[in-house]
């Protein structure tokens, strides 16, 4: 047969394609529901302010903790544009050291002594605070007497970080700016989200500032991925008087069968371990005045929304404040819509305070023109010359914290046992080990000039790793020692290294081409029929479910080689006492990490290897494609691929 005709080869046994979504499904129930159990022994009051103290440092933990804020703002005015009943203030001001943010500032007009104000976060539209759905609801905002402060967030309006010099991105305005940076995050122990809520703190000591601003009356409001930053702002500021989250609000169950990613700031990686879930999102601001806005028709399924809701419900019974917890819902599709924009303009006049303007005149829904809202001459900070302090990108900012992360690692003693062991317990922990229970021949025949067969056995309980084991033929029954290759696409890529199996065969050793979890046909079944590999498709989706439980695919897969290294002993014609492995390409990690984690791990080579990921984090540009699979969150708090190799010539 063709080596072509073998890269194409399905099992057709044991539903493969599902046994990852599986695993990962099953072990976020448990979570799911340890984490309900949790909620339900609150009781008292005592009880439920020790649960939000720990929702907040978890919350905080799983995004790698707050930068600093010992900054000067330096809020600059860039001008100012007169409507009927109220002005828009551009207002610029810097979260930290060169971050520049952009704002719209809504005053109503004759506002003199401090009221009440609102923080608009802004959800995933280009335009960010320009957008006209987002003009619309901050004009129902200003209209109820309240000042709102519109912000862009990381990667959107005129906050581009790869900005193209033509107005859009080198790598993609919004979410494909979000999960590019925040890939870069994810080693570092940090999630994308410490800047986005670190930004909105920052808007509210702006706001505080402000003679026309109440600091005990702020409010928080935003839908889709700014229902996410509210949600985070509820969890991380206490000052938050009142918060309406939109069209975000739902349970980590409901959207995980929704089947479908979320934006990089949306992860917190393992949040879902620790036990917390939108129903702590809501607890966090207990008993303050909340109001849930969500639509009918979202892709935030609208069960996990009503069951949260009323899950918490008696947290605000308990103080007698069930009338400061509202839901609204609009019959719509996935928007800020007028209706929820008058749902949360009066929920924030009546609980901050405010006096309605006039009757709008031009109408509510009426928008400016996005280039009069711009704070910026060129339309991007990153092209801005004007401002006190040269602007910086936030990849400037991972690639500073990378380094200062490497700075004290190396300072640090004990690092390589510290390191080792946390190793260990990534790779390890939460595995369940079973019999390998082979087995084989499902598929049999020759390639060229050798014979194949193919093989199953199991990793860990439900989870089967596949391998072709290839040999010169004529050598029968004969037990040989054998060579485990490790590489990206595992038995779907025998082409390109065609060669290297050939030769290896003649020298006199067998091949396994390993299939690790979700590899060659262990691939698992699509979202959109697309390439398993693109950017929000199946590999995407269950790389950052892992991610919520504190795994990753880069974990599982080590331990996918430290079970191969067994497993093939078992086999026919593979003599188990004389194993080398051979890895190729980035998936060459695996093999990288579980030879540190076995003291007594076999000879191996890394071909095309990886100098480290501190490099790659470093980086502003980059392959991202596949690029989860290499992740592994927390890594380089403990070590980088030299430390690896540094010690493993100290054993």
């Amino acid at each position: 047969m063709l080596i072509s005709e073998l890269e194409s080869y399905r099992l057709r046994i044991y539903q493969v394609k599902e046994q990852w979504k599986r695993h990962v499904y099953e072990r976020s129930e448990h979570a799911f529901r340890a984490g309900e159990d949790q909620r339900d022994l609150v009781e008292t009051e005592e009880q439920l302010i020790a649960r939000q103290a720990a929702i907040r440092a978890g919350f905080l933990q799983c995004i790698g903790g707050l930068p600093s804020s010992d900054s000067p703002l330096l809020p600059k005015e860039c001008g100012i544009l007169q409507q009927q009943g109220f002005r828009i203030e551009k207002v610029v001001f810097q979260s930290r050291p060169g971050i520049w943010v952009t704002c719209n500032v809504y005053v109503p007009d004759g506002r003199v002594e401090p009221g009440p104000a609102v923080l608009f976060l802004c959800g995933h539209h280009e335009e960010a605070k320009h957008a006209e759905e987002y003009q619309s609801v901050c004009r129902q905002l200003v209209h109820a007497g309240l000042v709102v402060l519109a912000m862009d967030p990381v990667g959107q309006g005129e906050r581009v970080q790869h900005a193209d010099g033509k107005g859009g991105s080198l790598i993609g305005i919004g979410v494909r700016e979000h999960d590019y940076l925040g890939s870069q995050c994810l080693p570092l122990g940090d999630s994308l989200a410490r800047y986005f809520v670190h930004d909105a703190m920052r808007a509210i000591d702006y706001l505080i500032t402000r003679s026309d601003v109440d600091a005990g009356r702020i409010g928080v409001t935003g839908n889709s991925g700014g229902g996410t930053q509210t949600a985070m702002v509820m969890m991380a500021d206490s000052r938050i008087a009142a918060a309406a989250p939109a069209t975000f609000i739902m349970s980590r169950q409901s959207f995980m069968y929704a089947g479908r990613c979320q934006d990089a700031e949306q992860i917190w990686p393992g949040f879902t371990a620790m036990g917390f879930d939108h129903e702590d999102i809501l607890l966090a601001i207990a008993p303050k005045p909340l109001l849930v806005l969500a639509v009918s028709y979202d892709f935030f399924p609208i069960e996990g929304t009503l069951r949260t809701f009323d899950r918490v419900k008696r947290f605000w019974e308990k103080y007698g404040k069930l009338d400061q917890m509202q839901l609204y819902v609009d019959d719509s599709v996935h928007a800020y819509t007028p209706a929820l924009g008058e749902a949360a303009a009066n929920f924030f006049l009546h609980h901050l305070g405010g006096r309605r303007l006039a009757a709008a005149d031009p109408p509510l829904n009426a928008s400016v023109d996005a280039s009069k809202l711009l704070c910026t001459d060129s339309g991007q900070v990153m092209n801005e010359s004007r401002f006190e302090a040269p602007a910086r990108s936030v990849h400037d900012e991972i690639a500073d914290r990378s380094k200062a992360i490497r700075k004290k690692r190396e300072s640090a003693v004990s690092m390589r046992e510290i390191g080792l062991r946390w190793l260990e317990g990534k790779v390890c922990a939460n595995r369940r080990p079973v019999p390998f229970r082979p087995r084989c021949f499902m598929h049999r025949d020759s390639v060229e000039e050798l014979e194949f067969y193919n093989a199953l056995w199991w990793s860990q309980e439900g989870i089967f790793n596949h391998g072709f084991v290839f040999k010169k033929q004529g050598r029968g029954e004969e037990r040989v020692p054998a060579t485990i290759a490790v590489w990206d696409g595992g038995t779907h890529q025998l082409q390109r290294h065609w060669d290297w199996i050939a030769r290896t065969c003649r020298s006199g050793r067998n091949v396994i081409v390993l299939d690790t979890t979700g590899s060659g046909p262990l691939e698992p079944h699509l979202i959109d029929n697309k390439d398993p590999l693109d950017f929000y498709e199946i590999m995407h989706k269950l790389s950052i479910d892992s991610f919520w439980l504190g795994d990753s695919l880069a974990a599982l897969r080590t331990y996918d080689v430290l079970r191969a290294l067994e497993a093939v002993g078992t086999l026919p014609g593979i003599d188990g006492q004389h194993i080398q492995l051979y890895a190729s390409g980035r998936h060459g990690l695996y093999v990288q990490l579980a030879s540190a984690i076995r003291s007594d791990f076999p000879a191996w080579e890394w071909e095309g290897s990886m100098d480290s990921i501190s490099s790659w984090v470093e980086n502003p540009h980059y392959d991202s494609r596949d690029i989860l699979s290499i992740v592994l969150p927390g890594m380089l708090r403990y070590f980088d691929l030299p430390d690896l190799r540094r010690w493993s010539r100290l054993q």
